[in-house]
């Protein structure tokens, strides 16, 4: 049913541009600011139009009224091509549309100077303060405004180019400021939101070393307890295997879930290139001296590997601590080209026993689980006692 001039279909078409910035069904909702630019460019239009077919000399199609029509449709199609309200347009492309707009505003100055060709600067102010780059549009807006004030002058309307000038600097002024403070704004908002994900993330990561690393643990120990309480009473080899496989499973997921916490938290495993300031925090500790030596060439190793070689060498130190009568220590790391060797050994006072293979340690590593981990990355753990300590040597393949 028509209304007017429209029909109720135009009316939603003409609603749908201005709330989502294109006609028909789709397309996102446009945002405030886009809808009120839009709302600002076509009420610009209307008045320019209006204003400039009704101010004298009127537009025509002969001598004076035809330039003057030409220089009112390049106005409007130049300040259509520039759309404050389209953050996307390319600066070249919204460059040349405000140098058309200020050349038509120009000619209009001359073959209508009582014409409303003064609202130009105004909307290259406006233009160049949201949409262009700081150094970009304040010598966009220069020249634009060099030109229609010199046009200005010399059509006579030297006071007017002035209030001209100030009035499109102050604009261009306050919207630069204005747009400054919105994307502070922006930024305090997204470092806000990435703060919520990390203390999300450290709270899913408690939850998950409370509830999963905590079960998983405490299976794979019963696991074990019942595979070594089965060996002892001579339970059929099978079984054996079994509770033996289900005990590496249940490890290698513990392995995994500290992994992945500590993957959630945002920390960086360890590696070889700590193995230095472990050292030094044992010695500081246990008051015994470590030598640390480094052969060859370091490379990057995979993050399974790495974090082999730091819980090796941290393992080997705490059973040194807890079960050896240790004088010295000596740490070797090698990167040869077969592999990653890496060997830590104590040495006795002399005439004191060296110490029984023991695989105890502390936070779930003994030999055991250290020579599982070599295993897996496809390499070895050699532990054995030597003249006057105890040897642990690990070796990871290239």
């Amino acid at each position: 049913m028509p209304v007017g001039r429209l029909s109720w279909r135009e009316m939603l078409a003409l609603y749908r541009w201005f709330t989502r910035g294109r006609f028909g069904p789709s397309g996102a909702p446009a945002s405030a600011e886009a809808i009120a630019l839009r709302c600002f460019g076509a009420a610009y239009l209307a008045v320019f139009l209006v204003e400039t077919f009704t101010s004298r000399p009127h537009p025509g199609l002969h001598g004076r009224g035809a330039v003057i029509l030409a220089a009112t449709l390049a106005f409007a199609a130049a300040a259509i091509c520039a759309q404050p309200q389209r953050p996307r347009i390319p600066a070249r492309r919204r460059i040349a549309a405000l140098a058309g707009l200020t050349g038509a505003a120009a000619v209009l100055a001359v073959v209508q100077p009582e014409g409303i060709w003064t609202v130009a600067p105004i909307f290259v102010a406006i233009v160049v303060a949201l949409r262009l780059e700081r150094l970009t549009g304040v010598l966009t807006l220069a020249c634009s405004l060099a030109v229609l004030v010199v046009v200005a002058a010399i059509a006579g309307d030297g006071g007017g180019s002035l209030s001209l000038l100030i009035a499109a600097v102050v604009l261009f002024l306050v919207l630069r400021l204005m747009r400054q403070l919105r994307e502070q704004g922006e930024v305090l908002a997204d470092a806000r939101a990435a703060e919520a994900r990390a203390a999300e993330r450290g709270r899913l990561a408690r939850e998950m070393h409370d509830v999963l690393a905590h079960s998983l643990s405490a299976l794979a120990l019963a696991l074990e307890s019942t595979r070594l309480l089965a060996r002892d009473r001579g339970v059929d080899d099978e079984l054996v295997r079994a509770l033996d496989q289900a005990h590496h499973l249940a490890a290698g997921g513990l392995q995994e879930a500290r992994r992945a916490i500590a993957a959630a938290r945002g920390e960086e495993l360890p590696g070889p290139d700590r193995i230095g300031v472990l050292a030094d925090a044992f010695a500081e500790q246990s008051g015994l001296p470590v030598a640390v030596e480094v052969h060859g060439e370091p490379r990057e190793l995979a993050p399974d590997a790495r974090l082999a070689l730091y819980r090796t060498a941290q393992e080997a130190l705490t059973n040194v601590r807890r079960h050896a009568a240790a004088q010295r220590i000596e740490i070797e790391l090698a990167y040869l080209p077969e592999g990653t060797v890496l060997v830590v050994a104590d040495h006795a006072r002399a005439g004191v026993a060296p110490p029984v293979a023991l695989g105890l340690g502390g936070d779930g590593y003994g030999l055991t689980g250290m020579r599982e981990r070599a295993e897996l990355l496809g390499g070895e753990l050699l532990a054995a006692p030597t003249d006057d300590g105890f040897r642990v040597e690990l070796r990871l393949p290239a």
